[in-house]
């Protein structure tokens, strides 16, 4: 457990992807927080539902800890952040971080080609991605090959989802990964 000065220590920090080439679905946070930042695990922080919902939507076959990060990629999964940088709380990142986060972001889409990107949180996808109606769900926008999904921020200081709710999204998405493409034999459409 970190003391107060670790975790502010920790502000500015960053988190080393979890990333591969073709993964079913790369989940992105806004940015890790200062406990994810300290122990250099995503979702790292107590109480953050990433974790729960991950596996109570069907992703894994039981819970995953955060220092179990890297055996997402066996179940063809991963994680990255549209920004960087460590911080208490996403409101201290400004809108201009948030837009170059969304620039790399799609750069590492291109990179790796997920099938699918799940952006943790509709206001930083908005932010990051200039796209002020977005919803949660899947998304019009797509990068490459690559189409996009808002899920809420698992973050425990999103109060307007319970973990069963948060559940309840992840499991949307996870069947939307298990959808093939469908042809009418002038190639796919979704």
């Amino acid at each position: 457990m970190p003391t107060p000065n670790e975790l502010l220590a920790a502000a500015d920090r960053t988190i080393p992807d979890v990333v591969a080439p073709g993964l079913t679905v790369l989940f992105c946070g806004i940015n890790p927080g200062l406990w994810s930042a300290w122990s250099g695990h995503h979702f790292a922080r107590p109480g953050n539902r990433f974790w729960p919902a991950l596996h109570r939507g069907g992703f894994t076959p039981r819970q995953f800890r955060p220092d179990e990060q890297a055996a997402l990629l066996d179940h063809g999964l991963g994680i990255t952040n549209v920004v960087d940088r460590g911080s208490a709380r996403a409101s201290e990142l400004s809108r201009t971080e948030l837009l170059a986060g969304g620039v790399a972001l799609a750069g590492k889409v291109v990179r790796f080609a997920p099938r699918w990107l799940a952006v943790l949180g509709v206001t930083a996808y908005r932010a990051a991605f200039e796209r002020p109606k977005a919803a949660m769900g899947p998304q019009e926008h797509a990068i490459g090959t690559t189409r996009i999904w808002v899920l809420p921020n698992p973050s425990g200081l999103n109060a307007h989802y319970t973990l069963p709710a948060l559940a309840t999204e992840f499991a949307a998405l996870r069947e939307a990964t298990e959808e093939r493409p469908k042809t009418d034999g002038r190639g796919p459409t979704a």
